[in-house]
């Protein structure tokens, strides 16, 4: 089957891990804009050349996934950065309609995000005020929001007027201007999933929290969603960056006919319950939402399923995985890794498909579980590892390899893996910060900004990489060699890294 597969934006979680995910089936060809079409984060992509490829790519398409970002607003980043004006909105709403009419038994799915708010201070991602008044402005709406749903302590009363009274109202009205037309955007889109032009919708909810501007505008649109009774054809639930993965799943269940039947396992016994890091729900329930938005259904007995999720998730507390040498007692006190590691081995050797979720800290693996793996010299026997970003970014795209990976290509779902565990696990749990702080200082670097220099550290990350698997994995992968492993930095920063990864067998 031929995709088409228009990203949020360019950067290899997006692009390059979607592609990964699709190869590892023989029967799909995942079609994407050519790279000089995209733009580089905050300088928009060429939308207009990006229809005119929509328009001729599309005759030759079972499906299409769109993301409305990259259409409206040229990306994820400049979403949050635009100008624009309805009649912009309107003319794409129209586009998207001429489509529909054009090819009339095309499946169109698409995803549109609720737009982020940091709780922190910083413009890499956002407009330049947010470097001084970032956290402000996602605490008066936090706080805010708060009032109005429950009460503030008396604490917080004091923090939100003290707030009020230094914030300058000039850059929270250009922040909700912003996105209130992003709100708009997303009511227009639910509006055409009414009318037959979009198939499926997702609206992923990126940097979430319980209360404040994202769960304001969850509940406009929950509402709509509700008023036009498409609970069905639109999901509502944290993410962003594996959207296009899981839309991946669901083209490919759809186009099918299948439905796989997943059972999940849990490292511990509070963890369904908690509310990860950047997310607005528990655990368990993001993933109901994301087992039904890649085409799937959850059983509560194995000898059911077609997958089993093994989830790891914190047993009280959820940090940062870099924070793992100063990690929470929880992390051991109310977890039993070892009974968990021996689930994943037994459904293992039943002949079971395991994937697993490493959401116990965010952004980055966790150190006990792959060494775990490790030492049961199963990691090479998994259908999928990923552990990146956050919680719904890991677990969009577990889902998505092991729908497609249930019939693909061994090799290839094992280089997948050891791409997933260079770079969620070597790279953002352990070398990422080490390189921040004995690395970058001496070349003048910082986290955000690399400048000139992203060569020699990409040279510096890719020694790193070899020798720290080399040295992790003494257990897994015996009868494999890395032929090519090279980083690239896509927004010249340190946050994320591409890996250009060519694999041996023998």
């Amino acid at each position: 089957m031929e995709i088409l597969y228009v990203p949020i934006d360019e950067r290899p979680c997006n692009t390059h891990i979607v592609e990964r995910i699709a190869n590892t089936a023989e029967d799909i060809k995942l079609l994407l804009p050519p790279n000089e079409f995209f733009g580089n984060k905050k300088t928009p992509s060429d939308t207009e050349k990006i229809w005119e490829w929509i328009n001729n790519e599309a005759v030759r398409s079972d499906a299409i996934i769109l993301s409305i970002d990259m259409l409206v607003y040229g990306g994820l980043i400049p979403s949050r950065l635009h100008e624009l004006t309805e009649d912009k909105a309107v003319k794409w709403m129209n586009r998207l309609r001429s489509l529909r009419k054009k090819y009339s038994n095309l499946p169109i799915y698409a995803s549109n995000m609720i737009m982020r708010t940091p709780k922190y201070s910083s413009s890499d991602e956002e407009p330049d005020y947010y470097e001084d008044w970032g956290k402000e402005i996602y605490l008066q709406a936090y706080l805010h929001d708060k009032s109005r749903r429950v009460q503030l302590s008396a604490k917080e009363k004091d923090q939100l007027a003290e707030i009020q009274n230094k914030l300058p109202q000039n850059f929270v009205e250009d922040y909700e201007k912003r996105r209130q037309f992003n709100s708009m955007v997303n009511e227009y889109v639910l509006d055409l999933v009414k009318e037959g032009v979009i198939s499926f919708l997702v609206i992923p909810q990126d940097d979430s929290a319980e209360f404040g501007y994202t769960a304001i505008d969850q509940k406009v649109i929950v509402s709509k969603r509700e008023q036009l009774r498409l609970d069905k054809q639109v999901l509502i639930y944290p993410g962003a960056d594996e959207v296009g993965a899981t839309l991946l799943a669901r083209v490919y269940n759809d186009v099918k006919g299948y439905q796989p039947k997943i059972y999940p396992i849990w490292s511990s016994t509070l963890g369904p319950t908690l509310i990860p890091m950047y997310e607005d729900r528990p655990f368990a329930e993001s993933m109901k939402s994301h087992i039904y938005a890649a085409g799937c259904r959850m059983v509560e007995r194995p000898e059911d399923a077609d997958l089993v999720l093994a989830y790891n998730v914190p047993g009280r507390v959820m940090q940062e995985a870099w924070d793992q040498p100063e990690r929470d007692v929880t992390y051991s006190s109310y977890r039993n890794m070892l009974l968990f590691v021996e689930q994943i081995k037994k459904y293992i050797e039943q002949g079971m498909h395991v994937i697993i979720a490493d959401s116990a800290f965010a952004n980055g693996g966790d150190s006990e579980l792959v060494r775990l793996l490790d030492n049961e010299e199963i990691l090479s026997k998994l259908l999928s590892y990923k552990g990146w970003n956050t919680n719904c970014n890991t677990l969009g795209t577990t889902i998505s390899q092991g729908v497609i990976g249930q019939f693909g290509h061994s090799n290839k779902i094992q280089e997948n893996i050891i791409y997933h565990l260079l770079d969620d696990f070597l790279y953002q749990t352990e070398i990422r910060m080490q390189m921040v702080s004995d690395y970058l200082p001496k070349h003048d670097l910082n986290y955000f900004d690399l400048k000139r220099k992203a060569d020699i550290v990409n040279q510096e990350r890719d020694k790193r990489l070899q020798n720290s698997f080399n040295k992790e994995f003494v257990h897994s992968f015996q009868h494999v060699k890395i032929e090519q492993l090279k980083t690239y930095a896509p927004w010249n920063r340190m946050f994320e890294c591409g890996i250009d990864l060519k694999v041996n067998f023998g």
